[in-house]
């Protein structure tokens, strides 16, 4: 095989939750905690965001990853599973380079087409035709590639009536296939999809699983969140399932979807991993 696409070692990303304001009882009592917000904003924001050993508490920290550790070859189309909150969308954002990892790293090589979530790299005062340019801009692309693009992406996104209006008008279902458009057709080596095509209706999700299997067979990479079992299984060959954090499995997506639905309750919840 190649050299790995994308190489996630020991990656870890925790949070510190802010506690809960005390409550301000009679006029002294507001005077006092007026005068004193400035000094208690900044000692809650130093609280935040430090995570020193000896003076953390543990009831304040969320692990949002630990220690995961991947590889991803040119070509692959890996799905990623779990329940809400097991980290799927942390993982998502480091890999994409939005958010920075506690310890640990992930690299990625080529130039990357993600849609994390609803309107991601849209400016909502420009135009739908003016943030296709800026998001092609961001990718690195020149105008004249970007216009030879343009009408492929306007055509798949189904918003020709509104590629004028300013983006902040859009419907949430307009914002995501526009968004998807863009992501898929800029010519991305690495393309990265969250679970957001579940807002598109039942025609666009077809459609754009299509355009995926299309990117993905012509040799690119594929990172796919989905809760969505049967599209998993059907666009991706490999699953890594995620849970409290931690990858609990990755494997054959037949094999692995079916481990994670016989381990979930029905309501959201799960169960014991064996």
């Amino acid at each position: 095989m190649s050299n790995p696409v994308i190489t996630v070692r020991g990656l870890s990303k925790r949070y510190r939750i802010g506690a809960s304001q005390e409550n301000v009882r009679g006029i002294r009592g507001a005077i006092t905690s007026t005068l004193m917000r400035p000094l208690n904003n900044l000692r809650r924001l130093r609280k935040l965001s430090a995570f020193g050993d000896d003076t953390q508490e543990p009831e304040d920290i969320i692990w949002a990853l630990k220690d995961v550790s991947f590889d991803v070859e040119q070509g692959e189309v890996v799905g990623i599973i779990g329940p809400n909150g097991a980290g799927k969308s942390t993982l998502l954002k480091i890999v994409s380079r939005i958010t920075k990892p506690t310890t640990g790293y992930a690299d990625i090589y080529g130039r990357v087409g993600a849609l994390l979530e609803v309107g991601t790299g849209f400016h909502p005062e420009l135009t739908g035709r003016e943030n296709v340019y800026l998001n092609g801009a961001i990718l690195g692309m020149r105008k004249a590639e970007i216009s030879r693009k343009f009408d492929e992406i306007v055509d798949f996104s189904g918003v020709e009536r509104f590629i004028d209006t300013p983006v902040k008008r859009y419907s949430t279902g307009m914002k995501v296939r526009l968004a998807f458009a863009v992501a898929a057709h800029l010519d991305p080596e690495v393309l990265i999809i969250d679970e957001v095509l579940s807002v598109g209706d039942a025609e666009f999700q077809k459609k754009s699983l299509g355009k995926m299997n299309e990117f993905a067979s012509g040799g690119r990479t594929v990172l796919f969140v989905s809760h969505n079992m049967s599209a998993v299984t059907r666009l991706c060959p490999r699953t890594i399932l995620l849970e409290d954090g931690q990858i609990v499995a990755d494997g054959p997506s037949p094999e692995i979807t079916s481990r994670y639905l016989m381990g979930t309750d029905g309501i959201g919840g799960t169960r014991t991993w064996s």
